[in-house]
């Protein structure tokens, strides 16, 4: 596996040539991964909101957006602005604290989340020991968030959507995280970046999806049920509850839940990339191809071609799933709310619990083929 950029070092060494001290450089590097972070995630919404139309549009033999510039590329930032100018109210009879905070708790744990996904070997802003870990617990603090949106509305529809969020986000979180533990157990370890690199040395065939084809599908499916896509959208299906628990919000407010969604879809999508295939890794080995091209893995820019590829891997990687995920929108109908609640809890999650098991039996008798 190539030894990849410090950017961080780089950066810092860049400042003190400048003149600036060593410390000072330190303080003005911390903002900036976070606010990189916050615009690429923006910038990714934009783009797979205008992904979901066209993709959606060419499902149905139809043209989409196409005057809101170049190929309606600006339609996702008209969208933007019009829910940013939009009247932000709140209901007479609702909770004015619950309301505001409700969308706030559903955004702020998804973009934290973006803090774990490697981008490269050291393309990520922490590699935390405890990486799934924390994306686990963060992705737990969503419902509550939705299930206090719903109760603070003070509306029936709202209140329902609240709830079915709760149940739903519940039901599918345990076969998810089992699905992660078996991905864990195998790589020995709860950091991101060492899930990848258990991943490298064998090109494609290194990947988890072929050690773990089952748990990528329940990952797969828990993740869109996480992300309230169809056929899984029943918190806000619009033929029964008018919007769910996004019913009585408006402007901002509401553009937190539209973001939120997005924004989640393309994280599950990145999760996928790193946990199951391959992160940065390309589908044939970088090592086989230096070594056969009799290249240095350390020189200056190849290390700049290899860390390029890996972001471009990563990035096609999503979009591969995300594309699933639009074209899962227009090919499966919705599932009834008790149909919903069964496949989680009657099936994905006796289904996880086997393949944490047989995992764990498979690591036991054949280490080297399960990462023992």
């Amino acid at each position: 596996m190539s030894p990849g950029i410090d950017l961080q070092g780089s950066f810092i060494q860049l400042l003190t040539s400048l003149g600036l001290p060593p410390q000072l450089a330190k303080v003005v590097w911390i903002p900036l991964p976070l606010l990189l972070m916050l615009i690429a995630a923006t910038v990714g919404v934009l783009v797979v909101v205008w992904l979901e139309r066209k993709i959606s549009a060419a499902a149905q033999q139809r043209v989409g957006p196409e005057y809101a510039g170049p190929l309606g590329t600006l339609q996702p930032v008209a969208d933007g602005l019009k829910l940013l100018f939009k009247e932000d109210i709140i209901p007479a009879q609702a909770d004015p604290w619950l309301f505001s905070i409700g969308p706030a708790l559903v955004v702020v744990p998804v973009f934290l989340s973006y803090l774990i996904i490697p981008f490269g070997q050291n393309l990520n802003i922490t590699d935390l020991g405890l990486g799934v870990f924390l994306w686990i617990a963060l992705s737990s603090v969503a419902p509550v968030g939705l299930l206090m949106s719903g109760y603070s509305s003070n509306n029936k529809y709202s209140l329902l959507g609240g709830l079915r969020a709760a149940a739903q986000s519940i039901s599918y979180e345990i076969p998810l995280a089992l699905a992660v533990l078996a991905i864990v157990m195998m790589s020995n370890s709860l950091s991101t970046v060492d899930i990848v690199g258990q991943q490298s040395g064998y090109g494609i065939l290194g990947w988890n999806i072929w050690r773990q084809p089952v748990g990528f599908l329940i990952f797969w499916v828990a993740a869109l049920a996480e992300c309230e896509r169809l056929p899984f959208d029943l918190p806000e299906a619009e033929e029964e509850l008018v919007a769910g628990y996004q019913t009585e919000y408006g402007g901002m407010r509401f553009a937190l839940f539209y973001l939120g969604s997005y924004v989640n879809l393309i994280l599950s999508a990145l999760l996928v990339a790193v946990l199951y295939l391959g992160g940065w890794e390309l589908p044939i080995s970088v090592d086989w191809i230096t070594s056969l091209l009799g290249l240095d893995p350390a020189t200056p820019w190849l290390q700049v071609i290899t860390a390029s590829l890996g972001i471009t891997m990563v990035v096609l990687k999503a979009y591969l799933l995300v594309f699933l995920a639009v074209l899962l929108r227009w090919t499966v109908p919705r599932v009834r709310i008790d149909q919903l609640l069964d496949l989680g809890w009657k099936f994905l999650l006796p289904v996880a619990l086997v393949n944490l098991l047989l995992t764990a039996a498979l690591k036991i008798t054949f280490p080297a083929f399960f990462g023992g």
